[in-house]
Formats: structure tokens, C-alpha cells, sequence
């Protein structure tokens, strides 16, 4: 049996596709699993059982990479096949059983609409993350046993997103401090290489004995390992928020130009933070990601602070 699973090129949202992944897994332990994603998505699923291929779709003119996609899965019979992009080119291969994404008209969040694909939207699977025994094993070298681990994302795709990193050093220092959440924790900072400097500022304000800087110094399947050692995650809207809240993290997702309707961070222990103005009030027109500058002063660190004792005491509830 073989499952071709066509997911996204965006990290975030090839996280949130991964419940609709996990249960076809499930329900057919004995497959054989194809997944086509993009170059940056592509270690989330090395460790995926059963993992016969991932196909790159890496991004070509006039959509060439389509065609690549269809000619790496031309010729074999699909018993399943699950297409989360809606391509044209998934429909003439053979499949058995075939889903494809259709745009729904109210907007909802994206783990509904990915679940209503194959008639889950009752029980939306969540995300999940597999992970390799040496990813793990990494994990464990970089954040040892030890004592409490704050996980902390200050960085995004676009600087609307990003909230200023002195707001992060003042968190940092409420949430770690005596009469914090987690009272002398270390604090983990995560993002990608050429995010590092954005995060320089947080990254030299947590004192040199309590700093685990993994900015840029992991992969991506890493980081989840590492995610999933921290006993909490808080960070803006971004790929890594989703990664953090897949791994079982209570998770805060700090939000302002984008909707947490449909990108809240998913799963029972997660909350967001989102700015006092309304959405339409911060998303100004003619937007440019690439000239904005940040969109989130709105949203201070009193609020934060608050919501993320909000999201520990729930937590705490649901472990007791």
C-alpha cells in the first residue's frame, strides 16, 4: 500500500498538516509514505515511519516544479492520495481514494480546513512531530537535565510580526525571575541563521549561566526535539509557535497583524496574546512585509505576562 501526501512549502503550515498525516499513518501501519513539500518543510518528515520518498518541491518558473512532482509520482498506483495544495497535476495519477483541498468560504483555522478535507472536522487531528533518536539525542546534549527551560522565539518571517526584543528581555526577566512561572529557569532562544540578528539583543540579555542560544546552531527537526524538553514556549506568529505547540509545550503565540483565528497555535495547552487594537486597526492598507516595520506595540508585556500565567496554571491543572 502507498500514500502520496501533498502538503505545503511554508514550515507552519506543513506543521498543521501533520494530524491529517499522523492519522493515515495510524489507520494504515503498514504503508508506504510519499510526501511532496517544500525545501524548508522537508525535515519535518525525515522521520516519518514507513518513509519511502519526500519529493522537494523546490520552486522553479512557470510552476515547473509541478510537473517534477507529477513525473516522481507518475507510474505507481496511490492507494491514498492527499492533496493539501489542490494542484492540477495530482489528478491524473492513479489513486484508489483521492483528497483534494477545497477553499471554504467562512474562514476558519487552518487545522479545520485541513481536516475537512478527509471528513474530520468533528475531531481534527492535531500536529505531531517525529523524531529521530539522534535528533532527540542532540536535543539532550544542548538542554541536559538540570533544573526549568523557558523556550523563547523572538523572531518571524516579517518584521509586522516581530515583537521588539527589549519587550522579550523585560518577559524573559518577569517570567524567570523570583516570582515568576518558572523562578531561576534557563532560557532557551530559537530561530533560524539569518534571523540572529534580530535575536542578538534577547539572545546577550539572559545572563551567560542561564543562556542555551540555539539560534541558528540546529535544524529544524532539532529544534522540535529541543522544544519538547522546555516546560514552556512563548513567541510570535511563525513557524516555530506551531512547531512548539506540536511538540506538547504549553505554548503562547504572541499575535497582530496576522489572525489567531486562523493561525492560533493548536492543541489544549496553548493561548495567544494579541494586541489591544482590532486587526483591521493594525493591518494598515497597502501593506508591504518587506518595509513594515513592527505592528505589535500594542500588545505589552503586562498582557503577556498575564496571559502566560493564565496558560501555566492551566497547564498545571490539566497535569495534576
Amino acid at each position: 500500500m502507498r500514500i502520496l501526501f501533498i502538503t505545503s512549502t511554508r514550515v507552519g503550515d506543513a506543521i498543521l498538516s501533520t494530524g491529517l498525516l499522523n492519522k493515515l499513518i495510524a489507520d494504515n501501519p503498514e504503508a508506504k509514505i510519499t510526501i511532496a513539500c517544500g525545501p524548508a518543510a522537508v525535515p519535518l518528515f525525515e522521520a516519518v515511519p514507513n518513509l519511502e520518498r519526500i519529493i522537494v518541491l523546490d520552486k522553479m518558473v512557470f510552476s515547473l516544479h509541478w510537473l517534477a512532482m507529477w513525473w516522481a509520482a507518475v507510474g505507481k498506483f496511490w492507494d491514498v492520495l492527499v492533496d493539501l495544495r489542490n494542484t492540477p497535476m495530482s489528478v491524473p495519477l492513479a489513486a484508489a481514494k483521492r483528497f483534494r483541498f477545497v477553499r471554504q468560504r467562512e474562514p476558519q483555522h487552518r487545522v479545520l480546513q485541513l481536516a475537512a478535507v478527509m471528513g474530520l472536522s468533528e475531531e481534527p487531528p492535531a500536529p505531531s512531530i517525529w523524531f529521530s533518536p539522534q535528533a532527540r539525542a542532540t536535543a539532550k546534549a544542548l538542554i541536559p537535565d538540570g533544573g526549568p527551560v523557558l523556550a523563547v522565539g523572538p523572531t518571524a518571517n516579517w518584521q509586522a510580526k516581530i515583537w521588539r526584543a527589549e519587550y522579550f528581555v523585560d518577559l524573559i526577566e518577569r517570567l524567570s525571575g523570583p516570582g515568576g512561572i518558572l523562578p531561576g529557569a534557563r532560557v532557551a532562544v530559537f530561530g533560524r541563521d539569518d534571523e540572529r540578528p534580530m535575536a542578538l539583543r534577547v539572545i546577550d540579555a539572559v545572563p551567560e549561566d542561564r543562556r542555551i542560544d540555539l539560534v541558528g546552531r540546529i535544524g529544524l527537526l532539532e529544534a522540535g526535539a529541543c522544544l519538547e524538553r522546555a516546560q514552556f514556549y512563548v513567541g510570535n506568529d511563525s513557524g516555530l509557535m506551531h512547531l512548539a505547540a506540536a511538540t506538547g509545550v504549553p505554548t503562547l503565540g504572541l499575535f497582530g497583524p496576522s489572525l489567531d483565528e486562523l493561525y492560533a497555535p493548536w492543541g489544549p495547552l496553548c493561548a495567544v496574546a494579541r494586541a489591544d487594537k482590532s486587526f483591521d486597526e493594525i493591518f494598515p492598507p497597502h501593506f508591504d512585509h518587506r518595509a513594515t516595520g513592527t505592528l505589535m506595540d500594542s500588545l505589552t508585556v503586562d498582557t503577556v505576562e498575564k496571559a502566560a500565567l493564565d496558560l501555566w496554571l492551566r497547564a498545571a491543572e490539566a497535569a495534576a
